[in-house]
C-alpha cells in the first residue's frame, strides 16, 4: 500500500513538474512578446511625436556622448564603489520628474480657475476644515472627520457668498504663496522633528522666503510667469530639498547620492550642446510647450491640446468623486450590511452577479445609457462636462465596486471579531478596522479604473461631445472635448501632418497622464501596505 502511494506521488510530481516548466516557459515567452510589441509601438509613437527621424546621425552621436558619458561614470561610481548610495541616487533622480508631473497638474488647475476663487475657497473652507481635522485627530477624537467635513461645508457656503463681493483681487503670486507655500512650510516643519521649535521655524522661514524669491526673482531671469515659477519651486525644489535634508541629517556619508539631478541636468545640457555642434540637423519636435498650451488649429504647426487636457481634467474630477463615493459605499453595503439569507439574500446575490456582468459590457452601451438617462430623460445638455463625467462614472462603477469588494473581503474575519469583542459597534469596526486594511486595494482599483475612463472615446461620442473645441471649459455645463477625442479627430484628418506627427504627440501626452495615474496607484498601495 505504501509503495503504491509513493509511486502515485512520484508520478504525479513528475507530471506536475513537466507541465509546470512548460507553462512557465510559455508564460515567460508570452510576457516578453507582449512587452516587446508594446515597446516597439510606443517607440514608433515617441519617434513621431518628437520628430526624432528628422535628426541627423551626428546629432545623435553628440547627444549620446555628451549625455551618456557623465551619466555612465556617475552610475558606475554609485553602483560599484558606493552601493549604499543607490537608493538615494535613484530617489533623488525620480523626485524632480514626479515634481514636474505634479507641476503640470497644478498649472492646469490654476489656469482653469481664477486665482481669486482659489484664495477665497481655500482660506474660508479648505484651510479651516483641514486644521480642525488635524487638531481633533491629534487629540484622538473620533469625530474628527465629521467635524472637519462640517466646517468645510459651512466654509464652502460662506466662500460662495464672499466670491461675489470681494473688492480687492490679490496679486496672483501672493495668492499662490499663501495657498501653497505656507502648507508646505508647516508640513516640512512638522516632519523636521518636535525636539527643536527653532529648527522648525527656521525650515518654515526658509521655505517661505524661497517661495517669495521664486515668485519675484525667477520670472525676471527665466521666461516663466510668477505662478509657474512658484509651482515649479513647490513641486520640484521643496520635495528635493526636504529629502536632501533628511539624508544629510540621518547619514551624512550618503550625500554624494544627492548629486544625481545635477549630474543628469549637466549631462543633458552637455548632450544638447554637443548634438547641436556636431549634428547638422536636430529633431523636429512636435510635443513641446506650445503644443500643451495652445488650442486646436487648422494648421499643424499651431495645433495644441490644451482645451482637451482641461476637458479631461474636468471630466475625471467628476468621475473620481462619483465613482469613489458610490462605488465604495455600495461595496461596503454588499459586504458588510447586505443580508445573505432569505429572499433579501437572494436579491443580494442577484445584485452581485449583475454588477460582475456589468463590468464586461462594452463602453459604447454606457454611452447610449448616458444619452438616454442624462440627456433625454433628465434634460441635461448634449456634450457638456457634467454628462460626460456621469457617463464615464457609470462605465467604471462596476469595476470600482468589484475591486472594493475584493479588498474588503480580504480583511480577515478574526480582526472583525476581535473588534466586536472590544465593544466596538459595526460602524466603528468598519471605519477603524476594515477600511484601513482595505484602503490599498480600494485605491488601486479606483485609480486603475480612472485610467481606463480617461482613455475612453466611444461613450463621449454617444453623448454628443465634440471631437474638437477651441476654448477650454469654464464650468460643468460647458461644451467639452477630451484628449482621446482630439487624438481621434487628428488621426482621420485629411492632412497627413496631423496623422503622422500631431496625433502621436497627443497619444504620448495621454500615455503620460495614464502612466502617472498608475504610478500614483502603485505608490499609494505600497505606502498604505507599509502602514497596515
Amino acid at each position: 500500500m505504501a509503495e503504491t502511494d509513493v509511486d502515485a506521488g512520484v508520478g504525479f510530481t513528475g507530471v506536475s513538474r513537466l507541465r509546470g516548466k512548460v507553462f512557465a516557459l510559455l508564460a515567460r515567452a508570452a510576457s516578453w512578446f507582449g512587452i516587446v510589441v508594446l515597446g516597439l509601438l510606443l517607440a514608433l509613437v515617441v519617434v513621431d511625436a518628437f520628430g526624432l527621424a528628422a535628426a541627423s546621425s551626428g546629432w545623435y552621436a553628440g547627444a549620446l556622448v555628451g549625455f551618456g558619458a557623465p551619466t555612465l561614470i556617475y552610475a558606475w561610481y554609485v553602483t560599484r564603489t558606493r552601493p549604499a548610495l543607490r537608493s538615494v541616487a535613484a530617489r533623488t533622480a525620480v523626485l524632480p520628474l514626479a515634481g514636474l508631473v505634479m507641476a503640470g497638474g497644478l498649472a492646469v488647475l490654476f489656469v482653469i480657475f481664477e486665482p481669486l476663487l482659489w484664495f477665497v475657497y481655500y482660506t474660508v473652507s479648505v484651510l479651516p476644515a483641514v486644521l480642525v481635522f488635524l487638531l481633533l485627530r491629534r487629540q484622538e477624537d473620533s469625530r474628527a472627520p465629521l467635524v472637519g467635513g462640517f466646517v468645510g461645508a459651512v466654509g464652502f457656503a460662506a466662500a460662495s457668498v464672499l466670491v461675489g463681493w470681494v473688492p480687492i483681487k490679490p496679486v496672483t503670486w501672493l495668492i499662490l504663496l499663501w495657498v501653497l507655500v505656507v502648507p508646505f512650510a508647516s508640513l516640512v516643519a512638522s516632519r523636521a522633528g518636535t525636539d527643536s521649535r527653532n529648527r522648525q521655524s527656521t525650515i518654515a522661514g526658509i521655505i517661505v522666503v524661497g517661495g517669495i524669491l521664486a515668485g519675484a526673482v525667477l520670472p525676471r531671469s527665466v521666461a516663466v510667469s510668477p505662478e509657474v515659477s512658484i509651482i515649479l519651486y513647490l513641486s520640484v525644489l521643496v520635495p528635493l530639498g526636504w529629502y536632501a535634508g533628511l539624508v544629510v541629517s540621518r547619514e551624512r556619508r550618503r550625500w554624494p547620492g544627492l548629486l544625481s539631478p545635477l549630474v543628469l541636468g549637466a549631462a543633458g545640457w552637455l548632450g544638447l550642446v554637443l548634438a547641436d555642434t556636431i549634428g547638422r540637423q536636430g529633431p523636429d519636435v512636435w510635443l513641446d510647450w506650445q503644443f500643451l498650451t495652445s488650442a486646436a488649429s487648422t494648421f499643424p504647426e499651431q495645433a495644441g491640446l490644451f482645451p482637451a487636457i482641461v476637458g479631461s481634467v474636468f471630466i475625471i474630477d467628476i468621475v473620481a468623486v462619483v465613482s469613489f463615493v458610490v462605488g465604495v459605499g455600495a461595496a461596503i453595503y454588499l459586504e458588510e450590511y447586505a443580508p445573505t439569507t432569505g429572499y433579501t439574500g437572494l436579491l443580494t446575490r442577484v445584485i452581485r452577479v449583475n454588477v460582475a456582468n456589468l463590468a464586461g459590457v462594452p463602453s459604447v452601451v454606457y454611452g447610449l445609457l448616458g444619452l438616454g438617462l442624462f440627456v433625454n430623460l433628465l434634460g441635461m445638455g448634449l456634450g457638456i462636462v457634467l454628462v460626460a463625467g456621469l457617463t464615464l462614472s457609470l462605465l467604471i462603477l462596476p469595476i470600482v465596486i468589484i475591486s472594493a469588494q475584493e479588498a474588503i473581503r480580504s480583511v480577515p474575519n478574526d480582526v472583525r471579531q476581535a473588534s466586536y469583542g472590544m465593544g466596538a459597534t459595526k460602524w466603528q469596526t468598519i471605519r477603524n478596522v476594515v477600511l484601513p486594511r482595505a484602503i490599498p486595494g480600494i485605491l488601486t482599483g479606483t485609480i486603475l479604473a480612472l485610467s481606463r475612463a480617461i482613455g475612453e472615446t466611444a461613450p463621449l461620442l454617444m453623448i454628443g461631445a465634440a471631437t474638437t473645441v477651441f476654448a477650454a471649459p469654464e464650468t460643468f455645463t460647458s461644451q467639452v472635448s477630451a484628449m482621446p477625442l482630439q487624438v481621434f479627430y487628428w488621426s482621420f484628418s485629411v492632412k497627413s501632418t496631423f496623422r503622422e506627427f500631431v496625433a502621436p504627440a497627443g497619444v504620448v501626452t495621454l500615455l503620460g497622464v495614464m502612466l502617472s495615474m498608475n504610478a500614483i496607484a502603485i505608490y499609494l498601495r505600497n505606502r498604505y501596505e507599509q502602514r497596515t
